[in-house]
């Protein structure tokens, strides 16, 4: 599947999960105060570079740093383009 985004070097595209609508107590949350994902599923990864070879790859769920990497908006979907240091755990 082509995506459209290539990133470069060690670079990933990832699109953040949705956040939860409710707690755990039943309350419904408005857009304002649901927290911002930390969950992603990688979408597209750079080819690495000499110094970095990828460790994720597309498909994968990770976790990430909460202000890293940079906001875009592709085919009216949102997407953020971050580095691959900035990816914490990989989900299993």
């Amino acid at each position: 599947m082509s995506f459209g985004i290539k990133p470069l070097g060690a670079r990933v595209v990832i699109k953040k999960l949705e956040a939860e609508e409710k707690t755990a107590g039943g309350i419904i949350l408005t857009s304002a105060a649901k927290e911002q994902p930390q969950m992603a599923e990688v979408i597209a990864v750079g080819p690495g570079t000499k110094d970095e070879e990828m460790e994720v790859k597309v498909g994968d769920k990770v976790v990430f740093a909460k202000y890293a990497g940079s906001d875009v908006t592709y085919e009216g979907e949102d997407y953020t383009i971050m580095k691959q240091s900035d990816i914490l755990a990989v989900v299993e």
